[in-house]
């Protein structure tokens, strides 16, 4: 029996597979290999949207290095030789490999050895034909950006012509500590965005949603602008702003209380950050 994939389905275990899980992107605009270091379901965050069941706080395990590369050589062997695209009947207009993303179950730069890890990923997609075609995509808190092992792993990253979405929910230290449970200061969030955005092309990755009439309202879409500007005024290059709206169920306490944000509205929001002289796409 075939299953589907859809931008509504992020399951990590639709290929019964321990660190490899296929997703139909909204941002990548197609079929994109996921790749699970968080297998605990362990993040050093706690988001208010976040999709993962039993999310708990804490690191990503030691990874078993010679399972990842079985399996992620298995996967792209599937996808590229094989009747993947027929067993998930993905429409024949994805049937393409979009961008190989470091995401899953919380924040993969917590992982143990996570420059090991990039390259063994980078090394096995070159091999197999995947990369430079398709994109090569960290998903990232930031938090973690002075750490020696993931300043090395962005720079791996970008030896493959690869890229970090760099996540901001907020442009205010309030707005951060309600929607991600993060306690970082905006001096930290700046010093995190500038030593990535030195080592591997950066994208800020902005989800836009509606909360107790605390979130995205006037004085922290405000927050944010102000924000950008200080990004500018302090030279941190910035590929693109990506704004995005919830699409799946949280499992979260807050999930009841989450409301989808209007298109309309993000796209205005959009229009003002493009007049800052920025790249910006939305996604609902």
């Amino acid at each position: 029996m075939s299953q589907s994939l859809s931008t509504t389905n992020h399951s990590r275990d639709i290929a019964g597979l321990k660190y490899i899980y296929p997703v139909m992107s909204r941002r990548a605009g197609g079929l994109s290999i996921g790749i699970n270091f968080n297998t605990n379901n362990a993040c050093n965050w706690r988001c208010i949207y976040c999709q993962v069941p039993d999310l708990q706080r804490g690191s990503a395990p030691a990874m078993d290095f010679e399972l990842l590369a079985q399996e992620l050589r298995f996967f792209l062997d599937q996808v590229l030789h094989g009747n993947f695209f027929d067993q998930y009947a993905v429409p024949s207009e994805h049937r393409l490999i979009k961008d190989i993303a470091i995401s899953g179950n919380g924040e993969p730069t917590s992982l143990p050895d996570f420059d090991k890890a990039v390259a063994l990923i980078g090394k096995i997609a070159t091999q197999a034909g995947v990369f430079p075609a398709a994109h090569f995509v960290l998903i990232s808190n930031g938090s973690l950006m002075h750490q020696a092992s993931t300043q090395a792993g962005l720079q791996a990253l970008a030896g493959f012509g690869g890229e970090v979405w760099f996540k901001l929910d907020s442009g205010s230290e309030a707005g951060r500590k309600l929607i991600n449970n993060s306690v970082q200061s905006q001096s930290r969030l700046l010093a995190n965005l500038k030593v990535a955005s030195q080592l591997c092309p950066t994208k800020l990755q902005s989800c836009m949603l509606s909360f107790r009439k605390q979130l995205w309202i006037a004085s922290e879409k405000q927050a944010y602008l102000q924000l950008l500007d200080q990004i500018k005024k302090q030279d941190i290059a910035i590929e693109k702003i990506m704004l995005y709206g919830i699409a799946r169920q949280s499992f979260q306490p807050e999930a009841a209380e989450l409301k989808k944000m209007d298109l309309n509205e993000m796209q205005d929001f959009a229009a003002d950050i493009k007049a800052m002289g920025f790249d910006v796409s939305v996604s609902d």
